[in-house]
């Protein structure tokens, strides 16, 4: 064995979770106990978490914050703070203690010799992590590439495609908002058209939104950019007969699968999207800065990283162009990226049966906490059980309108957040129109803490 094999060897025994290169033969580890990470803060930072939870401690005290709510038995593997009750995993996701001391010791290996790292060993470390990603994607490893979010897939493939003067980019109204804003940038570059397509909300089922994307199809429309599950309502879309109808009639699709991986199974090579971009800090629970790309393969070769490098023009090799550009955009931390494989593996060890399970559990519980909701608010169910994955939508009763979105936070949020200690995005949306609350449902979350959430928003509103 190579010396440097043999050192790295003994490194990843000692310190890492996951057996990261097949012929290391190395045995993954019972999910380990809870331990408390040492977290340095700057000066800013130690002073607005004291401020927070003296106030949390002050309300508390003064018999003005209801009981807190437990978590799950499951929640010790998280590092969330004690004092919030955290119902928004669906925003930036949450890792588990483990998979945040995975991501550091590939870190200091990275930083013990950089050189040998980048130039010998990275390429087959992020090689194993698409490896990973495929097996669980259903796809081959090739056609993946490895990003640091879904919204850089979107920008990936909108920036590289070429557009005529009349060409139709079709987008449901529900769209996550930096991805339209990246639709729209591009379609005024090209002098594309923007079309529309309006989807109500409330919505009897997955069949009205599949009817009214294909209504907005014409015969200049080339590409269209469709959910799995809707960012602003929640909503599980119909996309696997979205993506079948839509390229069976020519129209590239650009599946935005933010809420994806870990939330609902994909199977890539049978759906035959021409583009998939995911989220894995999200549902899968990995570290931030991590997401794949996935591309078909007779559409590789009009795609190119948003930064052009080595890649574009590296001698070929027995490997692809696609490869090349991808693989190498520069000097960055791929901790993340490294980390996958230890995630992917340690979340499924979390629950019998797996990834499956794990998603059914946290379908079941989202479901409950919006029945909870809606039972305590007077609300009507907005949409059919089967359109919910692990995140739910719902309009607030009271009909009025809060902050601008990104821009000014809705003072009803604010409430929740600094009176009851609880994180859940509160927001107003144009289209369709109205004052919205969204629940998340992982691993970590307890029934108990809808129940809280139910009579937080009933006082407040006044129920």
């Amino acid at each position: 064995m190579h010396s440097l094999h043999r050192a790295l060897l003994d490194i990843l025994r000692q310190n890492c979770l996951h057996p990261y290169l097949s012929y290391f033969g190395l045995k993954f580890p019972e999910i380990p106990p809870t331990y408390q990470p040492v977290v340095i803060f700057d000066e800013a930072i130690k002073t607005d978490f004291k401020t927070h939870k003296s106030r949390i401690d002050v309300l508390h005290g003064q018999g003005e914050r209801m009981d807190s709510p437990p978590r799950s038995s499951l929640a010790k593997f998280w590092g969330l703070d004690p004092t919030c009750v955290f119902l928004n995993h669906g925003s930036f996701g949450a890792a588990p203690f483990a998979i945040r001391e995975e991501q550091r010791k590939w870190q200091d290996l990275l930083e013990e010799e950089p050189v040998r790292f980048y130039e010998d060993l990275a390429m087959g470390f992020m090689e194993n992590s698409r490896k990973a990603l495929a097996e669980m994607l259903h796809c081959d490893a090739e056609d993946l590439a490895i990003i640091e979010n879904a919204t850089t897939g979107v920008n990936t493939i909108l920036r590289s495609l070429v557009f005529k003067e009349g060409d139709e980019i079709l987008v449901p109204d529900h769209a996550y908002q930096a991805c339209r804003n990246t639709v729209d940038f591009v379609a005024e570059r090209w002098g594309a058209k923007v079309v529309t397509v309006e989807i109500p909300f409330p919505i009897e089922g997955p069949q009205v939104a599949l009817e009214a994307i294909m209504a907005g199809v014409s015969d200049r429309t080339v590409l269209a950019m469709i959910d799995t599950v809707t960012s602003p309502t929640g909503l599980l879309m119909p996309f696997e007969e979205l993506v079948h109808q839509l390229e069976s009639k020519g129209v590239a699709v650009m599946l935005d699968a933010a809420h994806g991986i870990g939330m609902v199974p994909l199977s890539l090579d049978e759906l035959g999207t021409s583009y998939t971009t995911s989220n894995c800090h999200k549902w899968l629970c990995a570290p931030k800065g991590s997401a794949f790309l996935h591309v078909r393969k007779d559409l590789q070769h009009l795609i190119h990283p948003l930064t052009i490098s080595h890649g574009m023009s590296f001698p070929l090799g027995d490997t692809t162009r696609f490869r090349h550009e991808f693989d190498w955009t520069g000097t960055r931390d791929i901790s993340a990226a490294c980390s996958i494989p230890a995630t992917i593996e340690y979340m499924e060890n979390m629950v019998e049966g797996g990834w499956p399970a794990i998603m059914k559990q946290n379908h079941d519980l989202v479901i409950e906490g919006r029945r909870i909701l809606c039972e305590r608010l007077g609300i009507e169910v907005p949409c059919p059980e089967d359109m919910i994955a692990c995140i739910a939508t719902l309009p607030l009763p009271d009909g009025g309108s809060g902050g601008i979105p990104l821009h000014e936070p809705d003072p009803l949020h604010k409430v929740l957040q600094d009176k009851y200690g609880i994180q859940v995005p509160v927001w107003s949306w144009e289209s369709p129109k109205g004052r919205y609350i969204r629940i998340s449902a992982q691993l970590y979350n307890h029934v108990d803490e809808y129940h809280y959430l139910a009579d937080a928003l009933a006082s407040e509103l006044n129920l």
